[in-house]
């Protein structure tokens, strides 16, 4: 869960026009995310983590993956 308060934390250090220029991540959620689990609002959903884990780092991946790629192209 560290891990993905990292990612939220550092989404909200890039710069908005950076965020704004690829509108294909979902920055926000990220950010709430970390959010969530920084203040464990209501509790920490485990099953929420799970999936983000296993369905949404793996598109996260693919899409960074695509912007570093188009940076260098």
């Amino acid at each position: 869960m560290r891990s993905l308060e990292i990612i939220g934390e550092a989404v909200k250090n890039l710069p908005a026009e950076f965020r704004a220029s690829h509108p294909e991540v979902a920055w926000r959620p990220m950010a709430q995310m970390r959010d969530r689990l920084i203040h464990s609002y209501f509790g920490v959903d485990y099953q929420l983590v799970w999936d983000v884990v296993f369905e949404k780092i793996p598109e996260l991946k693919r899409s960074i993956q695509r912007i570093i790629d188009s940076q260098q192209a």
